[in-house]
């Protein structure tokens, strides 16, 4: 079933409540399993069970024809490496083993399109049923590279666009040229039209900083003149000094006062015409968001929630190992304020060794997934103030690696598509 859609429920002679079979195995919900629900104002929200596999992040390699400012790759010390065929092919013959299929993400930390049998993973992966979406940052979307997505199949593309003025796009994406990324994209889309179809849909993912953000509504715009139907929009994740100063979200991160509590008023939003006067009393309401609880009815904050285990989600790596969540799939540094966290590498596993199947319902990743979905981690991002903040190995509650209480993406300032 398709997000944000109703359903029929009811309850049975002795009170319990029905849901129709197939949201049960959409959302991994099975006899005698563990089920989190949340009360709220708005009702009653059932979780999806860690149970369910819903979303696979492949990285297909961790090269890249760039070298962009905000990128991992800028503080690691990790060898370059590219997914064998036969590895790609081992790991569509494991998800076989799921019911329903999961979606298949192809991104990491390098350009899918790099990878010299991309478009052969993408045609493989739709033959098997699997809807497939892909991130790129452009350059490589040539004629014959569009050509080959679309007669592919692929469902959705997402591009990385960071600016929409070729100096504040240049800024970020070094050694890129953003006339030619829309050149490209409207490429892309006079090939996908030419043939009638609607695939792929197209997704634009931007990350936001002090140096970009007045680009925000003209990407948008731009966005929405080419037929993109989604933005994912991310804050910046400072991996060095200098980014430290691009991030959006510093009083968000010092005042605890964001987190929900019966201390902080709440402001619950209507609907409404978005005219100027509206829009300025909006802005003056944000700008006190550190002590103010924003709601537009209803809405999640993302606070203490790991968005891998929401969206039912697992990460492989070019060489088959398996993490939660993309941040885990390699060693890096990064900034909490300004004290450096290094962030270690965290793997359940390798497909080459175990199938995915065997690695998903390992007791341990069992038990991380619910501790995830818990998130009873010491509140790192909010406190930074001891050495236990400096790494992800350990914290003040007494977990062991991986400990997330410092993961930005867990309060929602760093999101992925």
């Amino acid at each position: 079933m398709k997000n944000n859609s109703s359903i029929s429920v009811h309850l049975d002679e002795h009170g319990n409540l029905v849901l129709p079979d197939v949201v049960l195995k959409q959302f991994g919900l099975k006899p005698g399993g563990k089920v989190n629900a949340e009360i709220s104002d708005h009702g009653l929200v059932i979780r999806r069970s860690t149970a369910a596999l819903a979303r696979v992040y492949i990285e297909p390699t961790n090269a890249c024809n760039l070298d962009c400012t905000t990128c991992m790759r800028n503080v690691w010390d990790e060898p370059l490496g590219t997914m064998p065929m036969a590895l790609f092919t081992k790991i569509l013959d494991d998800l076989q083993s799921f019911d329903p299929l999961p979606n298949l993400f192809f991104g990491g930390f390098g350009e899918p399109l790099a990878h010299p049998e991309i478009v052969r993973m993408l045609t493989t992966a739709r033959q098997a049923g699997f809807e497939v979406e892909l991130i790129t940052n452009g350059t490589l979307l040539d004629a014959a590279a569009a050509e080959q997505l679309v007669e592919a199949g692929l469902n959705r593309l997402w591009v990385s666009l960071d600016g929409a003025s070729p100096a504040s796009y240049a800024d970020v994406r070094l050694g890129a040229e953003l006339p030619r990324v829309i050149e490209n994209l409207c490429q892309l889309i006079a090939l996908r039209d030419g043939r009638k179809t609607r695939l792929p849909k197209l997704g634009i993912a931007f990350v936001a900083m002090q140096q970009n953000i007045q680009d925000l509504p003209a990407i948008i715009r731009l966005g929405k003149s080419l037929g993109v139907d989604r933005f994912s929009i991310s804050g910046v994740l400072p991996h060095t000094k200098e980014l430290r100063e691009q991030i959006l979200y510093r009083r968000s991160m010092e005042d605890a006062n964001l987190l929900p509590s019966e201390w902080s008023p709440v402001v619950s939003l209507p609907r409404s015409d978005p005219d100027e006067t509206l829009l300025r009393a909006l802005l003056e309401i944000f700008a006190e968001r550190a002590s103010l609880q924003v709601a537009s009815q209803p809405v999640d904050l993302g606070v203490n929630k790991c968005p891998f285990v929401e969206k039912g989600s697992v990460s492989i790596r070019w060489d088959g190992a398996v993490s939660p969540c993309l941040s885990l799939l390699h060693s890096h540094t990064s900034y909490l304020g300004q004290n450096q966290r290094q962030s270690h590498a965290y793997t359940v596993g390798n497909i080459q060794e175990r199938s995915l199947l065997e690695l998903w319902n390992d007791p341990a990743y069992v038990r991380l997934r619910e501790r995830l979905q818990e998130f009873n981690f010491s509140p790192c991002a909010f406190c930074n103030s001891c050495q236990m903040a400096e790494s992800n190995l350990v914290d003040c509650f007494g977990n062991d690696q991986p400990v997330c209480g410092g993961c930005l993406w867990a309060q929602g300032f760093i999101q992925c598509p």
